[in-house]
């Protein structure tokens, strides 16, 4: 298969398949012609590290688990232990996203009440001045 027939066969696009090429995830064969042709093992690969972007799982976690692999070994081990460590971080950006939506959401109530103002030479914008997080939400200032 070559690198457009992929990317379509995927739903994904031709530089995403290069880009995996680049990085040696993925190795195809050159014909006579010179294009660069996928064999049926090169597809698989493509589908796991598809599969595993949507978990998460960084290039360079995918590398690891890829060279874990070519060795023998059961790369099960691992990939429990960085789907661990990717989770451990999603939670972390969710809780920071939720504290933003938070205080956006805080400072939309606060602003609906008051007035327009110009700026001056000392402000900018009273709005953003003028908002005070809960505290919850960071609003001590130690």
């Amino acid at each position: 298969m070559k690198v457009t027939e992929l990317a379509k066969e995927f739903g994904t696009t031709p530089d995403t398949v290069r880009y995996y090429t680049r990085l040696k995830l993925l190795n195809p064969t050159r014909s006579e012609n010179g294009y660069k042709y996928y064999p049926p093992i090169e597809i698989s690969k493509l589908k796991f590290i598809l599969s595993a972007r949507q978990l998460g799982f960084s290039v360079s976690d995918i590398q690891h688990i890829v060279d874990e692999a070519s060795l023998g070994k059961a790369a099960c081990p691992l990939v429990r232990s960085l789907i661990k460590e990717r989770l451990a971080e999603t939670e972390k950006q969710f809780q920071a996203m939720l504290a933003l939506r938070k205080n956006m959401k805080d400072a939309l109530a606060q602003w609906e009440v008051k007035e327009d103002k110009a700026p001056t030479s000392t402000m900018v914008c009273h709005l953003i001045d003028s908002f005070e997080p809960t505290e919850e939400n960071g609003g001590s200032h130690e």
